[in-house]
Formats: C-alpha cells, sequence, structure tokens
C-alpha cells in the first residue's frame, strides 16, 4: 500500500485518507472526498436512509456544492467497488468537468483505478 500512495501527488494522498477515515469511523460501505478549486476538502460517506439512499461521492459532492464550491480539482472513493459508477462520475462531471480526475482505493486505502469523470 505504502508505494502505491507514495506515488501520488500529496493533495490527493489526503483525499484517500480522509475517504478511507470517514468509511472506517461511519461504518459504511463507501467513503468518498472531493477537493474544490480553492482546495477545500468535502468528505462523506454512504447515506442510506429509507427515504434517502445516496453514494458517498454523491454526497461529498453535494456538501461541495451546498458549501459554495464552483468547481473539482480531484474526488477519492474508498469502498470495496471495482469501479466508480457512471452515476458517481456523473455528479463528479457536473461540478467538475469531464478531465477531473476520480480515484479509486480499496478498503484498505489502497489505490486502484484513476479514472476522468468524463
Amino acid at each position: 500500500m505504502t508505494d502505491a500512495l507514495d506515488a501520488l501527488d500529496p493533495e490527493d494522498r489526503k483525499l484517500i485518507t480522509l475517504a478511507r477515515a470517514t468509511r472506517a469511523r461511519n461504518a459504511v460501505p463507501e467513503g468518498a472526498a472531493v477537493r474544490d478549486e480553492t482546495g477545500r476538502t468535502y468528505v462523506a460517506g454512504t447515506v442510506a436512509l429509507e427515504s434517502l439512499r445516496l453514494s458517498a461521492l454523491r454526497t461529498a459532492v453535494a456538501m461541495a456544492v451546498a458549501s459554495g464550491a464552483k468547481s473539482l480539482e480531484a474526488a477519492a472513493v474508498v469502498s470495496g467497488a471495482t469501479a466508480v459508477t457512471d452515476e458517481d462520475r456523473a455528479a463528479v462531471r457536473d461540478l467538475g468537468g469531464p478531465a477531473t480526475p476520480v480515484l479509486l482505493a480499496g478498503p484498505d486505502g489502497t489505490p486502484g483505478a484513476v479514472v476522468t469523470a468524463g
């Protein structure tokens, strides 16, 4: 895990660390973090209420929008999934544009795929 994390930009490592901590602290299937155009980060876990279901990444994007973010620089998801869903990529794309990188890391924080929101 260390070698893969060390290869990432420090700010991207921070996103994975924050997402992983949120996933563990809240005992949810996914944790996510996004970084806006000013460098602020927004962190969220999966929302699974009877009347509202949101992935961690969509929740983090919503938090960024609600806090006044105008764009995203990057996003990260910590999950047992093997791919970032189209819906999650669309949420990132809506705010950050199609070239915004989305990092996917395993539950232990090991970086896996890096895709764009496009």
